[in-house]
């Protein structure tokens, strides 16, 4: 039996498979639910097999979908070895780039993009915003060419750049208690209601880690997905919160939120370009590099994490 598989065939249905949603799969992809259901259903009728199996609201993998996952993959990569080759002939003009950012990056990561894509209008940037707990699954299956995160992981064999600093401070609104007092000792926020980051947020990690280095026990309030709840809900009188100060450099300096001066805040932490160990960068990746550690300030360190 010949199969005219096409190679966006492979692509949508190993975006579907990675993420056992037709939903998901399409915004990663850019095109419509419908069309990716389409390009699944058509790849099915082909192999004359059944890809997926559904149980109430939940998709699975038939035993033929993960045969086909595995072969996919491989093709895939294949795929991506070729443009890697064929980017290295064209130099960095003309290639590609797939960035992965911490939420929190977005700040001012917008602004660098920028400037990056300014002076290299040839090359194409896919860019995608998501949480820490998402970073590590795309770096563990070695999707992107690069990542711009906090601390990397710790069990995953990765290189990191450290390019600059991530303050993080506890943030209130103008009319808390606390407003206007110096050198708070940190024991005073036992008790105090705290707005936290979703699970997986590096944020919440952490503010965990820094309150129980402390033997603070905050209590805790609402939990919101993104900044931007989470400073309107500090505004909104909901709490306190610990956020990076990039989060939140337009609401300090309008008098939105305030900065409260907590003993051991801030607490510094590093931003870092995170790529998986033994991974062949493209010459766009390393100019993207060296850009990034031109345009910001601090020391930057490269490391080995194993």
């Amino acid at each position: 039996m010949a199969l005219h598989i096409t190679m966006r065939q492979l692509q949508i249905f190993e975006s579907v498979a990675r993420n056992l949603s037709f939903t998901r799969a399409a915004e990663e992809l850019y095109l419509t639910q419908p069309a990716v259901s389409i390009q699944v259903r058509q790849l099915s009728d082909l192999l004359e097999m059944p890809l997926f199996e559904q149980m109430g609201k939940k998709i699975f993998l038939t035993e033929a979908g993960h045969t086909l996952l595995k072969h996919s993959r491989s093709m895939l990569n294949q795929l991506n070895e070729i443009e890697y080759d064929i980017n290295l002939l064209r130099g960095v003009e003309g290639g590609r780039l797939k960035i992965c950012i911490a939420s929190t990056v977005n700040y001012f990561a917008a602004r660098l993009l920028a400037r990056f894509c300014e002076e290299h209008k040839g090359i194409k940037i896919s860019l995608e915003v998501i949480n820490r707990e998402e970073l590590i699954k795309r770096l563990e299956d070695n999707e992107p060419d690069l990542v711009l995160m906090g601390p990397p992981p710790e069990d995953l064999d990765t290189e990191a750049i450290s390019f600059m600093d991530n303050p993080l401070i506890v943030i209130a609104s103008p009319n808390h208690p606390m407003a206007g007092r110096k050198k708070i000792p940190i024991s005073e926020l036992n008790g105090e209601t705290f707005v936290i980051r979703e699970s997986g947020s590096g944020t919440r990690q952490a503010m965990r880690r820094v309150f129980d280095e402390n033997g603070v026990r905050p209590t805790p309030g609402i939990q919101v997905s993104g900044n931007e709840i989470v400073k309107q809900s500090v505004q909104a009188g909901l709490g306190l919160a610990v956020v990076s100060i990039h989060t939140v450099r337009l609401e300090l300096e309008l008098g939105r939120l305030i900065s409260l001066d907590i003993e051991g805040f801030p607490v510094i932490r590093q931003w870092y370009i995170v790529y998986r160990s033994g991974k062949q960068l493209a010459q766009t990746a390393k100019v993207f590099i060296d850009f990034v550690l031109t345009e910001t300030t601090g020391d930057s360190q490269s490391i080995v994490v194993e």
